[in-house]
């Protein structure tokens, strides 16, 4: 194991210069030939873009989110957006390098933003939204305490900022974890 890897994850709020890096690793973990080498790709479901320097802007600059920067030995490995929405906090656009899926980075992430959730804002729960076809992603959740609530909303078609759906029955499924 090399230094990188075992050196312990630090988490900082993102900033304007991060965002060119943000989008890089946002895209190559969702998207593309890149992110099938994890296991958290929507390749098979989505084409086009996942983000864009504005989507990623907008959570830097909005007044009730951060979005979390994570980083080992000074080299960005993760990334994750906490939303504070009154008793709860909305989890997001959670990326992870692909290279270093599965090694439980996730886990620890996961974590530190529901401990954040609750120590800063003093969320109840935290909720986030899942694509419904993305069995063995919501089942990483499930094991991690989160709720299925059988709750969807519909997938943005014609919205190209979310994707070009390679499939007509994607909607997002609300998963809840009581904090």
């Amino acid at each position: 194991m090399s230094t990188a890897q075992s050196a312990a994850l630090s988490f900082r709020s993102a900033v304007e210069t991060d965002v060119p890096e943000l989008v890089v690793l946002v895209e190559s973990a969702y998207r593309g030939d890149a992110s099938r080498a994890g296991w958290t790709t929507e390749a098979d479901y989505l084409d086009g873009q996942r983000t864009d320097p504005d989507g990623v802007r907008a959570v830097i600059e909005s007044p009730d989110s951060v979005l979390l920067i994570v980083e080992r030995a000074g080299e960005l490995v993760a990334c994750c957006q906490l939303e504070h929405r009154g008793d709860h906090a909305y989890f997001g656009m959670f990326a992870v390098r692909p290279g270093l899926q599965g090694a439980g980075l996730g886990k620890e992430i996961l974590a530190e933003a529901e401990r954040r959730a609750r120590e800063t804002w003093g969320a109840k729960e935290m909720r986030m939204t899942v694509v419904n076809v993305r069995e063995e992603l919501i089942a990483y959740y499930v094991r991690r305490g989160y709720l299925r609530t059988g709750e969807l909303s519909p997938f943005p078609y014609g919205d190209e900022r979310f994707g070009v759906p390679l499939r007509d029955d994607l909607a997002f499924e609300l998963l809840v974890k009581a904090l």
